[in-house]
């Protein structure tokens, strides 16, 4: 059978889709991956690896989410508040959608945490995980996000055992058609 290629308008979406998917593909492949944490620039192409992590694409991604066979932990920090907006001026947070049933530990994917961040990230996956550092947890943000890339390496310095990283995140999910739903952040420890 010979496949026939999309012409016109379609095509021309396909044929860019094709070349955006191969740049970011060739990009991911020559991004080294640090010894330590990535500290700034933060929204970059990032490697396609993680030492002691395993990396999973959407699908596989989707199939961990559908037969509940992990924690999904989501690292996106929340937006800040706008620069120059008047000290008595409503500000809403945007929301926060994710793939369902998701952890959000946000703040928590710099590659330098305050004491405070650190401890938030530390017993909010004790409290995920019923501290159970071998329950599989898989750590995600945006697409080309180094944050997730950031917990799931700290998480293995933790102790935690059982790390998958899904680099491309809700930008991936969303692109395949998996449900989404508001998130709000989990509670800090007292």
């Amino acid at each position: 059978m010979t496949r026939r290629r999309p012409t016109g308008a379609r095509g021309v979406v396909a044929a860019i889709g094709l070349a955006l998917l191969a740049a970011t593909a060739a990009a991911a492949e020559t991004v080294p991956e640090p010894d330590g944490y990535r500290m700034s620039d933060f929204r970059a192409a990032v490697p396609a690896t993680l030492r002691g992590a395993r990396v999973i694409d959407t699908p596989q991604a989707f199939a961990i989410w559908r037969d509940k066979a992990a924690v999904f932990v989501d690292v996106l920090p929340r937006p800040p508040r706008p620069a120059g907006l008047p000290p008595d001026a409503v500000w809403r947070d945007k929301p926060r959608f994710d793939i369902p049933g998701s952890v959000w530990l946000p703040e928590t994917g710099y590659g330098e945490l305050a004491p405070a961040a650190l401890h938030y990230f530390e017993s909010g996956l004790a409290r995920a995980t019923a501290e159970d550092k071998s329950r599989p947890l898989v750590f995600y943000c945006l697409a080309d996000c180094w944050m997730s890339w950031n917990a799931a390496k700290r998480a293995l310095a933790l102790g935690y055992s059982n790390v998958s990283w899904f680099s491309r995140g809700t930008d991936g999910w969303s692109a395949a058609g998996h449900p989404l739903e508001l998130r709000e952040p989990a509670l800090r420890p007292d």
